[in-house]
Order: C-alpha cells, then sequence, then structure tokens
C-alpha cells in the first residue's frame, strides 16, 4: 500500500513573511496559529495549485493560497476540505459562458459574465489572484474571496449548493435555516430598496451566495456584521469556532 507522504515543512521565513501579507493573521484568537499552519501545510500536500494561462505561481503565492483557503476550517478540521484537489488561478477576472432554461417560454439564454472567483461541485477552486491581492491590501473592508469560494465548497458538502452547510443535528439545522431565511428576505428587501448594505449586494442573488458573503464578511469585518446582523454574526461564530478580534472602528457599536 502506497503512504501518503508527510505535508511539506513550511519554512520560519516564508511562514512569517505570509503572516505579515495576510494582517487577518494578527486577529486570530490564541493558539490558532499554529494549527492554521498545519493545516495549510497539508493542503500544499494535497491540493494542485497552478496558474492558468501562462501564469506562473512561486512558492509563496501558493502559500498565501493555501493558508488563505484553511482559515474557515481552522476549527473545523481539514476534513471540511475534502472532496476536491485543484486550485486554478488566473491573473485577473475570468470570463465564463452560462445559459439558463426559461421553463415558461421554453427559450435557452445564454450570456456572459466576469467572475473573480467560481467553486465547482467536486471540482476545482478557481480565483483572481489579482482580486486576492486586492483583498489583502485592504483586509478589515468586508471581501476575502478564497473565504467565499471555500464557503461555497463548505456549502456542497452535502450534495446541494443551498447555504446550509452540513450541520451537527437537527436542531441547529432547523435554528440556522430560520435565522439564515429571516436575514436573507430583510436583506433582498433592503437591497430592492436601495438602502445601504453592510454586506456586498452580491448576497441578495441566491441563498448560496447569502451565506458565501456572509462568511468573506465574518472573515474580514466581523465588526460590522455584528453591528448589522447580530443573529447572523452569531450562528457563523458558532459555525466556524471562532472570531477575529479587529481592532475598533470609529462609529461601530458593538
Amino acid at each position: 500500500m502506497k503512504r501518503r507522504s508527510e505535508p511539506p515543512v513550511i519554512s520560519d521565513e516564508a511562514w512569517f513573511d505570509a503572516c505579515a501579507d495576510i494582517r487577518w493573521l494578527d486577529r486570530l484568537p490564541p493558539g490558532l496559529l499554529d494549527s492554521l499552519r498545519a493545516l495549510s501545510a497539508r493542503f500544499l500536500r494535497d491540493k494542485c495549485i497552478t496558474g492558468s494561462h501562462d501564469l506562473e505561481l512561486d512558492d509563496d503565492d501558493r502559500l498565501r493560497i493555501a493558508i488563505l483557503a484553511c482559515l474557515p476550517v481552522t476549527r473545523l478540521g481539514y476534513d471540511w476540505l475534502r472532496g476536491w484537489s485543484q486550485v486554478i488561478v488566473y491573473q485577473g477576472q475570468f470570463r465564463v459562458r452560462r445559459s439558463w432554461h426559461d421553463d415558461d417560454t421554453g427559450v435557452v439564454t445564454e450570456d456572459e459574465d466576469w467572475l473573480a472567483g467560481e467553486a465547482w461541485h467536486q471540482g476545482p477552486l478557481i480565483l483572481s489572484l489579482e482580486d486576492i491581492l486586492a483583498d489583502l491590501d485592504a483586509p478589515y473592508d468586508g471581501f476575502n474571496l478564497v473565504a467565499h469560494e471555500v464557503a461555497h465548497k463548505l456549502d456542497m458538502l452535502d450534495g446541494a449548493c443551498d447555504g446550509v452547510p452540513p450541520l451537527p443535528d437537527r436542531a441547529t439545522a432547523l435554528r440556522w435555516q430560520a435565522i439564515f431565511s429571516d436575514e436573507y428576505r430583510r436583506f433582498c428587501k433592503a437591497v430592492d430598496a436601495g438602502e445601504e448594505t453592510v454586506m456586498d449586494p452580491y448576497a441578495a442573488e441566491a441563498p448560496d451566495e447569502f451565506f458565501a458573503v456572509a462568511s468573506e464578511t465574518f472573515f474580514s469585518a466581523p465588526d460590522l456584521l455584528a453591528a448589522g446582523h447580530p443573529a447572523l454574526h452569531a450562528e457563523l461564530r458558532a459555525f466556524y469556532g471562532f472570531e477575529l478580534v479587529l481592532p475598533e472602528r470609529e462609529g461601530v457599536d458593538r
């Protein structure tokens, strides 16, 4: 039987350089940084991280992507990243062609869209390097592309992309569905009314996008999420098992 290789050793120099670039890591609760380092090493062993269209990635790029991908599962555990093995990285946003069928008219419509990231069920994670770097430059603004796409992967683990990841018991699932349904309904109403929202309005696209956007906000602006959506913040805090402790902002009442 072939033995699985040991995770690569992440040198102190490479790790500390990555931590300096990913300022969210300064805000991790005590004791979690070592866990994240171990998870990141396993990610580098198990996942193939490749550049697309002649984009050349170096070891530092791959390490940063591994850390960002493992951040949401620091408490949940590495098994939550099962079922896929590839990360494809574009230099910038990439174009996709979509088609959909209108059940009423029978008409099939095709269109093109530009994406910063995409998560395929049992397929690759696809990311824009430029958007990752933009998130790192403004770490507390509510955007975290990798956390967003990893949230989709967590959502898909039960076979459905519906904004409900696998939960430990029926009571937790019922509470989650009640809170998320109410929060999603109110959020869509606010977006339709043109109101300013804490989260990216893209969260109103569908329940799965609402969970993904809420997750990226939780990992980049948890204080804003707690102020604007306390019940939603509490559910994500319980699910992910920890919260980044951000510096206080002016005008944010917790």
